[in-house]
Order: C-alpha cells, then structure tokens, then sequence
C-alpha cells in the first residue's frame, strides 16, 4: 500500500460495550467529519449479540429460521457494508477505521489487504500465524476464520470495519453459515487456552494500525 510519508494523526474513540446501531450512528457522524477535514478515527468496541446482514447476504445462510433467532434475544440487521451475514458478541473485538482514502491510493482492494495485515501482526503478537485465504476476505488460522471483514466507504472515507475473535461465544456462529461459508470460526482464547485481556489486544491493535497506515495518535 502506497503510503503518505508525512503521518497523519489519528484520533482513537474506545466505546467499550454499546448497541450496534449506537456505534453505527456515531460512525456516520465521524465519516461525515472526516469527510469534512477531520484527522482519521479509529472505533473500537463489542457489541451485544447481533446478526448483520451485508448487501450479499441470503438468508438461506441461516441455519435456523429468523424468528427463532430473534426469540434468543439477537437482532438481525440489514447494513450497508459488504459481504454477507455475520455476527457480533461479546469478547469479540470490533473495529471501524474511519479513513480518507484519498491518502492511500483510493484502491479498496488494497485497503481490505492493509485491514488484514494489521490483524496477521496482532495476531503474531500473540503468538497465532494467521495468513490470507486466495480469494476471500478475513484472516484464517488453518481452515478456520478468526477475522471477518466488510467496508462501506462514502466520498472515499471508509467506514465498517473487522472483526476479531479474543474471547467470543463461539457457539453462536452455529445459527448461520459465517460469511455464507462453511467454515468453522475461532478465537485468540480457543487457540491460546485461556481468556485473553481485552484491553492488552486494543492496545496491540492500535499499534499495528498506526504503523501500517502510518498514521500518530491525538
């Protein structure tokens, strides 16, 4: 990825554990700042157990009907992002760089590349190799996903983001194919054995986005 020499600053918003569509009202207001002149913003957060549906998705990915999910207590939301269904829940990392692309080529293959280069170093930092999987979108450990990934962009600022497994329920991508594959997921505390510290893995990916995307914290 072609990068600026200068650094940019980046401003990092943590909102800890808040309702999808909360975090979602505040990246629209952060993309329409950053549209506007704004430094870059990096949102990180969990989300209570919610199913979000790309402009892919189908719902013969469900693995069991709709209303039977709602009845668990999981919304199921249509968003504007790409790819297909997956899921949030606690333990589960999110993360919503809000970019001027403009800075970086404004080639969106290679921004998804530089998202899942920044999860292979974290998750390196932790001792998991993680790599690419030719022809789809994520960071995989193996046959089985860790990373999942979808974009938004408007006016070239990139909104959406990824999502990284420290410590999710796994047991809740049963209720759908994940990204509409048959894959099984993981986790950074499944791979490790033991509950991981999510304030340790924050600060590991806020490192590795500033140095790939070189950019300085404010």
């Amino acid at each position: 990825m072609t990068l600026k020499l200068q650094k940019q600053s980046v401003l990092i918003q943590d909102l800890g554990l808040i309702d999808y569509q909360k975090a979602y009202e505040i990246q629209k207001q952060w993309v329409d700042q950053v549209i506007n002149g704004h430094d870059a913003v990096l949102i990180l957060c969990e989300h209570p157990s919610v199913l979000t549906l790309g402009r892919l998705a189908s719902l013969k990915n469900f693995m069991i009907p709709k209303d039977a999910i709602e009845k668990k207590g999981i919304d199921i939301l249509d968003i504007d992002r790409g790819g297909e269904v997956t899921l949030h829940s606690p333990g589960q990392l999110v993360v919503y760089p809000i970019l001027d692309l403009r800075n970086y080529g404004k080639d969106l293959k290679r921004y998804l590349q530089g998202l899942e280069q920044v999860a292979i170093d974290l998750l390196k930092d932790f001792g998991i190799l993680a790599d690419r999987f030719l022809g789809r979108t994520g960071v995989w450990v193996g046959p089985d996903k860790i990373v999942s990934m979808g974009i938004g962009v408007k006016k070239w600022v990139s909104f959406h983001g990824l999502a990284i497994n420290v410590n999710t329920d796994l047991s809740l991508f049963n209720l759908i194919k994940p990204c509409g594959l048959n894959v099984q997921m993981t986790s950074i505390g499944k791979i490790n054995s033991e509950k991981v510290k999510m304030e340790v893995v924050k600060e590991r990916l806020i490192e590795r986005f500033c140095e790939h995307f070189q950019l300085r914290k404010v």
